[in-house]
């Protein structure tokens, strides 16, 4: 199964406990018991005590030429393009979400302060233990790709489908209020509150209302629900995955705080996707179990029949077209992994280029908010030259800035010093989905800019560090020129006000605040300004891009 695999590749462990598990905080179980007494519980209640309520259905409105009726074929595309891409955007998201299998609600993201974890392994206390050893197997069954320290071809495959997905329904929201469409979605009445209360406890209690035709109406419930799907759900969706980009938090600060802040984004991301697939089945059931031949005919070919198999057999060939992709999709990421690199910079690069990359960041935190933990990532270097270096505490440390400049330089670490000092406290993104507030104090790259005076073809800035990579080789990575420009972007030596220690990148670390955290090059040995980065390393631009197949530009 895994001769996908390089030898090196080969050399990583999977987690020594692969045990399937999920940990939930107390808190946050009493928090979904009362909301399951809030809605069953209280709806058993209410059969117990008074029976079932009216069935609203029984009043539907007679139907009349000017209703809509039935579903046209743009809708009907529109719904099965959506299934395709959200179980895509979904089978992906857990591949994401396995690489830092916890979820908090707060912005530091301290062990044990998880609400839900799905890995049965505990921070451990006596050890320094690293954010790449907590990432999680995931089955490919269940993820895309699957298998270990995958994150980087997961996003490819989770930004190559959301522009698709949003496009469609865009799409399909402005076909809706272009006809009468909107009619079956949005409610007009807020009738229609007790009216799906009525509905749902005949639900709850296992006793199926009257089922209204669907080809011209759904019943309260089944209304309300397919507006909350498209009109809150997707939205959510968008707004709490932007809010989890470092150049949208760095510049938008209100945009995470709609979510308390950047890991309560990333918390209702998930849950979103849970209520997204709660409902694909719930709605698949009920598809089912009210006739699932005239339902297949409606949404499939646009007829009210309940006798022709057509709809049943199309709709069961584009289920069975999305699961023979996922055969597709895995074996495209494991053997052509560089097609899926480049298709999503294709895709996105450009558009991110132009966009969100252009954002200066601005500061927004104070000293009460740094994190009293920081998680550790990365291997400490092993290279006998940074070891000696550490041993003396970096008194005969040079950092090196050469390539197309005019004066390069060797400075130490007492004479980057004299050169001046900025400190900022900002929040760190990390690619697995962590995050952490800390302060940085060091020189800002603008300074040794203007002391090196690059040459007018460097577009590009290269920082090489004394540690390795994961699957070895000497980590690197790459900036634009203008990125190093931006405000916040240093070069520290400092981490919360005092010397940068060991663990966190010592004796410099980078700090580019609208990047990702494994843009930030710890250990630098040295930096180099280029034209480009096509001919370092294998040409896409840093280690982590090179042998994980992450984003080039890492903003979002």
């Amino acid at each position: 199964m895994f001769t996908y695999f390089t030898e090196a590749e080969h050399a990583i462990k999977f987690p020594d406990d692969r045990r399937l598990f999920i940990g939930i905080n107390p808190y946050a179980l009493i928090i979904l018991f009362i909301l399951l007494m809030a809605t069953v519980g209280l709806a058993w209640m209410q059969y117990l005590v008074f029976g079932l309520p009216s069935d609203p259905s029984v009043a539907f409105p007679a139907i009349t030429p000017t209703g809509p009726k039935g579903f046209p074929l743009w809708l009907s595309l529109s719904h099965w393009v959506n299934f395709f891409f959200l179980v895509l955007i979904i089978r992906s998201g857990l591949s994401i979400l396995a690489d830092h299998p916890r979820l908090y609600w707060n912005r530091g993201c301290s062990p044990h302060s998880e609400w839900i974890r799905f890995t049965p392994v505990k921070v451990p206390d006596d050890r320094v233990y690293t954010a790449k050893e907590d990432g999680r197997y995931l089955n490919p069954v269940a993820g895309l790709p699957g298998y270990r320290h995958s994150v980087g071809l997961a996003r490819c495959w989770h930004f190559i489908t959301v522009p698709f997905f949003l496009f469609n329904g865009v799409v399909c929201v402005a076909l809706l209020f272009l006809t009468d469409q909107w009619k079956r979605l949005v409610p007009v009445s807020w009738r229609i509150l007790p009216d799906s209360w009525n509905v749902f406890v005949h639900y709850a209690t296992f006793h199926m209302p009257i089922e209204p035709n669907g080809f011209y109406h759904f019943n309260a419930l089944q209304q309300i629900s397919y507006f909350a799907v498209v009109f809150i759900l997707a939205p959510v969706a968008m707004l709490s995955g932007m809010s989890m980009s470092p150049a949208i938090e760095n510049r938008f600060h209100w945009v995470p705080k709609l979510f308390g802040n950047r890991q309560g984004a990333r918390s209702v991301h998930f849950l979103v996707m849970l209520a997204f697939v709660g409902f694909i089945i719930i709605h698949v059931a009920m598809v089912a179990a009210t006739g699932l031949t005239r339902n297949m005919n409606h949404i499939t070919v646009g007829t009210d029949n309940a006798v022709s198999h057509t709809g049943l057999y199309i709709g069961a060939g584009i289920v069975l077209f999305t699961v023979a992709f996922g055969f597709f999709a895995h074996w495209v990421s494991w053997q052509r992994p560089r097609l899926l690199q480049k298709t999503e910079a294709d895709i996105n690069g450009i558009l991110w280029l132009n966009s969100i990359n252009k954002l200066k960041p601005k500061l927004y935190f104070t000293k009460k908010d740094i994190s009293p933990y920081f998680w550790v990532n990365g291997k400490m270097p092993e290279s006998a030259e940074w070891r000696n270096l550490a041993a003396n505490d970096f008194k005969d440390f040079k950092l090196k800035i050469g390539g197309l400049v005019e004066n390069p330089v060797e400075l130490s670490l007492e004479k980057l010093k004299e050169l001046g000092l900025e400190q900022n406290i900002t929040m760190h993104h990390c690619i697995q989905g962590w995050s952490g507030i800390a302060e940085w104090g060091g020189i800002p790259i603008k300074a040794l800019a203007e002391l090196v005076k690059p040459h007018p073809s460097a577009t590009t800035v290269i920082f090489y560090s004394f540690g390795e990579g994961l699957y070895g080789g000497n980590y690197y990575d790459t900036h634009s020129l203008d990125n190093c420009l931006k405000p916040e972007s240093i070069l520290a030596w400092e981490m919360n006000y005092q010397s940068l220690p060991q663990k966190y990148g010592a004796p410099l670390r980078l700090r580019i605040e609208n990047q990702l955290g494994y843009k930030m090059v710890k250990w630098i040995n040295k930096i180099e300004f280029l034209e480009t980065a096509e001919f370092v390393g294998k040409g896409y631009g840093g280690k982590n891009e090179d042998d994980e197949y992450f984003d080039l530009l890492a903003d979002t």
